[in-house]
């Protein structure tokens, strides 16, 4: 591969990194919006959870959904709908005054049009650039991408609240996510399909959506992967809905919770970074079950130590190298089972389980600490599910990684 190549694939790589970034740091920024949102209207804490859950599920459906049309029709007009989707869901949710119209703006619309510019569609677009040898590298420079915009949006949105309330705010954040457009436009612009783009499949060939949705739905690998990226979508949406709370519960001030969540993004960079080179060579499935393991063990050392500051941005540090890596090899063992041709659709089929678990994350926070006054039993939950999820990963067969060329 000549040097401008590698320039072209890297530069398509920050763009499609940077249409993550606005996604999901207007999305994960939200959370803020909790507090004002109840104070405002009066709706109550778990009525405005069950808002944020049902934007979960919805996210999880709507990607499967758009990556079928993604890869029947136009990924771009998928991903520009998507965009102006949650433009507009944002800048509307000040005028929602009831559950139901949260549940429309935040759960319904904003949450389905988040999916239509999702990883999915991002990475399948990308695959179409980058050779198979980069696409680990690629992935996880969009990764990054994401991390830095929940690093740098969040406390954006945070003083965009002190400086003009929160409904301006929400009406800049929408704003805001139009940004995003741009990129979609040059990243899904036509281009020639790299050579090495073709995967080395688990030995499937798929040549139509449905034959490769049968084959996947067959396959114990793909399963045990869904089954597992469940446990990812439930703590991630606990700890982005209701990490707030559990500040607010300790009498730590809201900044705390914000650059939490901002903490949390920026060590995802480097955690996304890093497993986008790691597991280059090595067996995908082993490193989501070590990750899984390790976030076990993270939040086992936070939840018994004291709640200071401190020791909250230690954890986010902490929690937040793993937050999102587990998206890397996730989408890596996908395309090494079936290839990319369908990358869209059979990821987002895997991030339908993700968001079952992050509905159940973000709507059983709110039961909980309305029932018990306090998060504990779904701290104990959180370590239980990554335990297990370490565990079915090891069973996935995938093939031996082929060893690494020697540089040039």
């Amino acid at each position: 591969m000549s040097a401008h190549q590698t320039r072209n694939y890297m530069y398509v790589a920050l763009a499609a990194g940077a249409i993550f970034a606005l996604g999901l740091g207007v999305r994960q920024s939200q959370a803020l919006f909790i507090g004002p949102i109840n104070s405002s209207t009066g709706i109550g804490y778990a009525s405005i959870s069950l808002a944020f859950a049902v934007g979960q599920l919805m996210w999880g459906i709507a990607m499967p959904v758009a990556g079928a049309l993604a890869d029947r029709y136009s990924a771009r007009i998928v991903m520009v709908t998507g965009a102006l989707l949650v433009s507009l869901a944002t800048m509307l949710t000040p005028l929602a005054h009831s559950t139901a119209a949260l549940v429309v703006l935040i759960g319904l619309v904003a949450a389905i049009g988040a999916g239509a510019m999702g990883p999915g569609l991002i990475m399948s677009a990308l695959a179409r650039w980058v050779p198979e040898a980069k696409r680990n590298v690629a992935t996880g420079i969009v990764n990054a991408g994401g991390s830095f915009g929940q690093f740098t949006v969040i406390p954006l949105a945070g003083l965009f609240i002190g400086l003009t309330g929160w409904q301006p705010a929400m009406v800049i954040m929408g704003v805001i996510s139009l940004g995003a457009i741009p990129a979609i436009l040059w990243v899904t612009q036509a281009h020639p399909a790299p050579s090495a783009a073709g995967a080395h499949t688990h030995g499937h060939a798929t040549h139509s959506l449905k034959e490769a949705l049968g084959t996947a739905f067959r396959d114990p690998s793909f399963l045990l992967l869904t089954v597992g990226f469940f446990t990812c979508g439930f703590h991630v949406a606990f700890i982005a809905v209701h990490l707030p709370g559990v500040v607010a519960l300790c009498g730590l001030p809201t900044a705390v919770s914000a650059w939490s969540l901002a903490l949390i993004g920026l060590f995802n960079i480097f955690g996304s970074l890093w497993v986008g080179k790691f597991v280059n060579g090595r067996r995908m499935k082993t490193t989501l079950a070590g990750i899984y393991f390790a976030r076990a063990l993270v939040i086992l050392i936070f939840f018994f130590s004291p709640k200071t500051t401190l020791t909250f941005l230690l954890f986010a540090a902490a929690i937040g190298f793993s937050y999102l890596s587990t998206v890397p090899p996730t989408i890596g063992l996908v395309i090494k089972f079936f290839g990319p041709r369908y990358v869209a659709t059979l990821f987002g089929m895997v991030m339908l389980s993700h968001q079952i678990g992050g509905f159940l994350g973000a709507w059983l926070g709110g039961k909980a600490f309305e029932a018990t006054g306090s998060y504990d039993w779904m701290w104990f939950a959180d370590i239980a599910l990554c335990l297990f999820a370490a565990a079915i990963h090891l069973p996935i067969r995938e093939a031996k990684p082929a060893p690494l060329a020697a540089p040039a």
